[in-house]
């Protein structure tokens, strides 16, 4: 998140209705919720993640257990069932 001058901006008459709530302090103002990006899908640490749990899933449906699972993908047991028992 970078910084921007109002004035560089925004119409004078709008500095000037936003000056009668907020005067000289840092304000932010979020993205409509259209543009909102689900966590990791820029990066693609979304994707990986699934892909390991996809991978995980189709282990443990394939008769390998939870313990072996959490050791091998250097997760909790904890983890490995909420994984495997979520849809």
């Amino acid at each position: 998140m970078k910084n921007v001058k109002a004035n560089a901006i925004l119409p004078e008459s709008l500095i000037i209705e936003i000056q009668k709530y907020i005067q000289g302090e840092t304000i932010y103002i979020p993205k409509k919720k259209a543009s909102h990006r689900k966590w990791g899908t820029r990066s693609g640490t979304r994707k990986a993640i699934d892909e390991r749990n996809s991978a995980i899933r189709t282990a443990f449906k394939g008769g390998i257990p939870i313990d072996q699972l959490a050791e091998e993908y250097y997760l909790s047991s904890e983890t490995i069932k909420k994984i495997v028992y979520s849809k």
